[in-house]
């Protein structure tokens, strides 16, 4: 079981290393490995997201954000992101981060969650968000360029919380 904090100004290089090697993977993860740091703040660690870490440990595993899907008339509705540090991959840490993400989410007035650009191709993550009650409620076919499949389809989960 990971120790689930609130991400301080020192977690940013080491939020930051995940999130370039993700990009970089060009298997699970929208951005590439040209995005730019900035960009990736932004997204991650910058309000309106709410960033958290997880430690197994003392040692960083993993993290996630919760910011609102859509502007205006969409804030009731929340996004996430995850990242798995590869040491850490196949213990369910994917899993604990969602389930705790979505009390973040519920603290935060959210009325649901949903995520917008779940890569079909990855078995492991579409179990975990099925397993924490998201259903597939769209497929954007050919929407990812995998770097070793070429295109694949994309998933849209949603949550009521």
């Amino acid at each position: 079981m990971a120790d689930i904090r609130e991400a301080t100004a020192a977690d940013w290089p080491l939020v930051w290393e995940l999130f370039r090697l993700a990009a970089a993977g060009g298997d699970v993860f929208a951005y590439d490995e040209a995005t730019p740091e900035e960009t990736a703040r932004k997204l991650w660690f910058e309000p309106p997201a709410a960033c958290w870490v997880a430690e197994v440990g003392g040692a960083f595993a993993g993290t996630y954000y919760v910011r609102p899907n859509q502007p205006g008339r969409g804030g009731h509705v929340a996004n996430a992101g995850y990242l798995v540090a590869d040491g850490f991959r196949g213990r369910g840490l994917a899993r604990e981060l969602c389930e705790h993400s979505l009390g973040t989410a519920r603290r935060l007035g959210f009325a649901a969650v949903q995520f917008n650009y779940v890569v079909a191709t990855n078995a492991a993550a579409v179990r975990a968000w099925a397993g924490c009650g998201f259903a597939v409620v769209g497929r954007v076919p050919g929407a990812f360029r995998h770097a070793g499949l070429g295109f694949v389809d994309v998933l849209v989960m949603h949550r009521r919380l």
